[in-house]
């Protein structure tokens, strides 16, 4: 069965699309830790990041690379943290925060709760500053 991350990438569930190539696929999290709280996954699935093929962990990080300036770029920050945890999606992914201190990283914090079109101009904002 699909992870929930393949069918984000089919198209059967929608998300808040930020940018995409033949490899990889970048979308904002649901339940951010502040604006602009992206993730960045491969197209195959796999469960851990280090399972996938030399080009493919390059291509994924030089992807993130891009949309980490994208991110910088739309919600200016003293840097864009990277995060690769994810126990729960069985799916490869790296989470891209953009953090003006180290606790702004905590998985603990509280999550923002965005409307459908705070969303929506976040991935407009990131997409448009991706180089």
């Amino acid at each position: 069965m699909a992870t929930l991350f393949s069918r984000i990438i089919a198209g059967e569930i929608p998300c808040y699309k930020v940018a995409e190539d033949n490899l990889c696929f970048a979308f904002l999290d649901i339940n951010p830790l502040v604006k602009g709280h992206t993730l960045v996954i491969p197209k195959r699935e796999v469960d851990d990041i280090f399972d996938l093929s030399n080009e493919e962990f390059s291509a994924l990080h030089l992807f993130a690379k891009k949309v980490a300036r994208g991110i910088q770029q739309a919600f200016p920050c003293k840097k864009v943290g990277e995060a690769v945890i994810g126990l729960e999606v069985p799916h490869a992914h790296i989470h891209l925060i953009p953090i003006q201190r180290e606790s702004d990283m905590l998985f603990s914090n509280p999550k923002l709760k965005l409307s459908p079109e705070e969303f929506t101009a976040i991935a407009a904002a990131i997409r448009d500053n991706i180089g």
